[in-house]
C-alpha cells in the first residue's frame, strides 16, 4: 500500500475515476429486510431460518460463492454481482453495472426468484419496504461483521437513531458514472437538489414497531438523527464554483471510524482523516485504500467514490425496484434533461432547501413548497426522465425503451400519491392494521 502525503492526491483521484460517455453505466442495490412469516419479526442471522441459513441455501442451490469473516457467512459473489448484508440482516442485492435498465431488471427478478424460492421454504418473507414494520431496534440480531464492532458502538455516541438506521431500514440506491469534473459537480448538485422529490416519490416507510408513525419516510427522518458530521445534505454542493476540492474538504474533516490492516479493522473513531493525512495515527500513514474505505463511511444524500451515489429512496415493492434507476439515467444522463432538473430547484435557498428536506419526510408529495406541492415537481421531474429515456432508445427484445420501468411509478403519481399513502391507506381499511395481512400484501413473490 502507497502512503498518500497531499491533499492534491486524494483529489487527482477523483479526476482519475472519471469515464468517457460510452462507458457510462448504472448500478443499482437493493436492500430488503426479512421476517419471520409466523410472527412477523425481523430474522436473526442464526439459527433455523435465518440469514447465514439463508446464505448457504443461495450458495447450495444458485451457484453464489460465500465470503466469510471468523468462520461466518458476510457475503456472497457471483459474476459481477455481490450480495452483501447490512447490520440487522438486510440482505442487499449489489448489482452489475448495467448499460440498461433491461439488464438491471432482468438481474433483479432473477436475484428475486432465488430469494424468494430459499426465504419460503424457511418461512420467511422479504418485504417491499422501507423498513421493518415490527422489530424494534433492541430485538434485532447484530450480524457478525467486523466493521459494525466499532461503527455501533460509535453510532450510539453522536446520533439518537444511529443503531436504528442500522438495524431497521433498507433503501434502493443507484450508481451513476460520470465523465470529468465538470460533469461530476452538475450531476452532484442537480441529485442533491432533488433529493426532497426522491424522497417524497419513493418514500414507502410508514409503519414501525407494529403501528403507523407520522412519517411518510420514516427510513428517511432516522438519518437526519444518525450523524450531522456524516449524513444529509451537503451545503457546498449548491455553490457554483463547486469542485472535487470541496468534496476532498469535507470528507478530510469527517470523523474515520477505522482503518483496515492485514484484515482486522483497527478503531480511529474521533480521529479525521486531515489528521490522518497530515500527522499519521498510532504507527498508521493514511494510504489510497484508507482513503476509499473512508469514503464508503460517508452518508450524504448524494455520495461520491469512483462512481456517484444517488441514497434518498425507501426500498419499495420488487415492481419499483428499477423505477429509480431509470428515473436517474434518465434525468442525468442527458445534458439537456440534467440542465432541466437543476433548473427545478437552482433558485431555493438553502432554507428551503432544508425545510423541504424535512418535511418531505413527513409528507412526501403533499409537502408544499412556495404555491407548489413537491408533488408537481415531481411530475416535472418525471416527464423530463421519460424524454431522457426515449432519446435514448435503449430496446429491449420486444422494441420497448426504458420508459417502460417508469410506468409503474407514473401510474402512481397520477393519483397524487406515494407508495406510503397507498400503503396507509390499505393498513387504514382493508388490512385493519392486521400484520398478518401487511406481511401478505407487501411480501416478495414468485412470479
Amino acid at each position: 500500500m502507497s502512503v498518500i502525503v497531499k491533499q492534491e492526491e486524494l483529489e487527482q483521484l477523483f479526476h482519475s475515476w472519471g469515464k468517457p460517455r460510452e462507458q457510462w453505466r448504472v448500478g443499482t442495490e437493493y436492500e430488503k429486510v426479512g421476517i419471520e412469516r409466523s410472527s412477523g419479526r425481523a430474522i436473526r442471522y442464526s439459527g433455523q431460518g435465518g440469514v447465514e441459513v439463508i446464505l448457504k441455501a443461495l450458495v447450495e442451490r444458485y451457484g453464489w460463492q460465500p465470503m466469510e469473516e471468523e468462520g461466518h457467512i458476510i457475503g456472497l459473489t457471483r459474476d459481477k454481482a455481490q450480495v452483501h448484508l447490512e447490520p440487522g440482516g438486510q440482505i442487499e442485492l449489489s448489482g452489475e453495472p448495467c448499460e440498461n435498465i433491461h439488464c438491471t431488471r432482468a438481474e433483479f427478478s432473477k436475484h428475486t426468484r432465488e430469494i424468494v424460492d430459499v426465504a419460503e421454504r424457511l418461512g420467511v418473507a422479504f418485504l417491499g419496504l422501507g423498513m421493518q414494520p415490527v422489530s424494534s431496534v433492541e430485538e434485532i440480531e447484530w450480524i457478525p461483521k467486523k466493521r459494525y464492532r466499532v461503527m455501533a458502538p460509535y453510532m450510539a455516541r453522536v446520533g439518537t437513531m444511529g443503531q436504528r438506521m442500522m438495524k431497521q431500514t433498507a433503501t434502493v440506491q443507484a450508481n451513476l458514472d460520470y465523465s470529468d469534473e465538470k460533469d461530476a459537480m452538475a450531476k452532484f448538485r442537480t441529485a442533491m437538489g432533488i433529493t426532497p422529490l426522491i424522497i417524497a416519490l419513493f418514500a414507502n416507510s410508514p409503519i414501525s414497531e407494529g403501528m403507523s408513525n407520522g412519517y411518510k419516510s420514516f427510513r428517511g427522518h432516522i438519518w437526519t438523527r444518525t450523524d450531522n458530521n456524516r449524513c444529509g445534505l451537503l451545503r457546498f454542493a449548491f455553490s457554483s464554483s463547486v469542485s472535487f476540492a470541496h468534496y476532498v474538504d469535507y470528507a478530510l474533516d469527517v470523523p474515520m471510524y477505522f482503518i483496515l490492516r492485514d484484515g482486522h479493522y483497527i478503531d480511529f473513531t474521533g480521529i479525521s482523516f486531515r489528521h490522518f493525512l497530515t500527522r499519521g495515527h498510532e504507527g498508521h500513514y493514511a494510504t489510497e485504500e484508507d482513503w476509499e474505505l473512508h469514503l464508503t463511511t460517508l452518508f450524504p444524500e448524494v455520495r461520491i467514490k469512483r462512481y456517484m451515489e444517488v441514497r434518498s429512496a425507501d426500498s419499495q415493492a420488487p415492481e419499483l425496484m428499477p423505477a429509480l434507476p431509470a428515473l436517474l439515467k434518465g434525468a442525468l444522463y442527458e445534458s439537456d434533461c440534467l440542465e432541466s432538473v437543476w433548473d427545478l430547484v437552482k433558485d431555493w435557498s438553502w432554507d428551503e432547501r432544508m425545510e423541504a428536506y424535512h418535511d418531505s419526510h413527513r409528507y412526501a408529495l403533499q409537502a408544499r413548497f412556495r404555491r407548489f406541492y413537491l408533488l408537481d415537481l415531481a411530475k416535472e421531474l418525471l416527464q423530463i426522465a421519460w424524454e431522457g429515456l426515449k432519446r435514448q432508445r435503449a430496446l429491449n427484445a420486444n422494441g420497448e425503451d426504458e420508459t417502460i420501468y417508469l410506468m409503474p411509478l407514473q401510474e402512481i403519481l397520477h393519483q397524487g400519491k406515494c407508495p406510503a399513502d397507498l400503503l396507509e391507506e390499505r393498513w387504514e381499511g382493508e388490512l385493519g392494521q392486521d400484520l398478518n395481512k401487511l406481511i401478505e400484501y407487501s411480501a416478495y413473490k414468485l412470479s
